[in-house]
């Protein structure tokens, strides 16, 4: 890893402070925060300053526009997905996606060029998604192999809390770590599900990337080099909409399983820690009818949703 060069909220390469001034501010909870975010640290080893991306001050990279970045992700994500992935995105060959010319190409010329690409010229809420959503399943990817990772990062919960919290880029001069990019822009700074309070202290210049409302959907876009995370696929803002719904219905489909006799419904841990964001548990069953395909799984949760329990 490299270490972070920061930009100040003074400079001219932080983000717009507009949106941060919507958040209430709230001097005792922001020191509640960055005393949690220290003990985090702490106990899982995280050097805040630390990127997986090197930016060399003296390179003569000039700002970056964002559909051109945005293309260079896609193009990354299009490469590793025809030499090191299977078809439907689920099983990633990294040894093998180490050793490609693409993989180098990208650590050496498009992932440095994020230290300078400002997120707040990204023009709308499509173009947004789906730069934030590719941005953390290439970190992820990018992640696995640098930190050689052997294993789920979800073997145990200790190392599951350390790999989102170590794996970062440098992002227009600020440092967004997996759990930054989830929690605190894709999520509208809600916070971890585990973790007590927002994820950004309200005078936290990174508010003003943040995404709200929460679009649901994307909880089966973000793959966390699980077993049981959605596919890795890669997603343009033109499409954005159409893509949401088939990552969210083939994922209802695969994880969902009915068992009528007791009358429970068998459920990805997705629904449980997000809960909040389908908008409870009227929210999930909604969803979850919304998405179903046609058949006894759909018919029966829409008869008898009141009487259905979770596992």
């Amino acid at each position: 890893m490299s270490d972070l060069q920061l930009v100040t909220s003074e400079g001219k390469d932080a983000p717009s402070a507009d949106r941060s001034l919507k958040i209430r501010r709230s001097p005792h909870r922001d020191r509640l925060i960055n005393f949690r975010e220290s003990i985090l640290d702490l106990i899982t080893r995280t050097d805040p300053l630390a990127v997986l991306n090197k930016i060399n001050s003296s390179d003569s990279i000039v700002k970056e526009a964002g559909l051109e970045l945005t293309a260079e992700l896609k193009r990354f994500l299009d490469m590793a997905k025809i030499d090191a992935m299977d078809e439907q995105g689920y099983f990633v060959d990294y040894a093998r996606l180490q050793k490609s010319p693409g993989y180098d190409q990208y650590r050496q010329e498009c992932s440095p060029r994020l230290g300078f690409f400002e997120p707040g010229t990204l023009s709308s809420d499509q173009e947004r998604l789906a730069f934030w959503i590719n941005l953390y399943n290439a970190l992820v990817v990018d992640g696995v192999i640098t930190q050689g990772v052997t294993q789920s990062v979800g073997s145990n919960s200790l190392r599951l809390l350390a790999f989102f919290r170590q794996t970062a880029y440098n992002v227009g001069g600020h440092r967004m770590s997996c759990d930054d990019i989830e929690h605190g822009v894709l999520r509208g700074n809600r916070g971890h599900p585990m973790v007590p309070g927002p994820h950004f202290t309200s005078t936290d210049s990174r508010l003003a990337w943040t995404i709200d409302p929460v679009e649901v959907r994307i909880h089966f876009t973000l793959n966390c080099a699980g077993r049981s995370c959605p596919p890795i696929q890669v997603y343009t803002a033109d499409r954005l909409d159409e893509q949401l719904d088939i990552a969210s219905r083939n994922f209802v489909n695969d994880d969902v399983k009915l068992d009528v006799d007791n009358k429970q419904l068998h459920l990805s841990a997705i629904f449980k820690w997000f809960q909040a964001d389908f908008g409870g548990r009227e929210g999930v069953l909604d969803f979850l009818v919304e998405h179903l395909p046609e058949g006894e799984r759909k018919i029966w949760l829409a008869e008898h949703k009141n009487q259905a329990s979770f596992r």
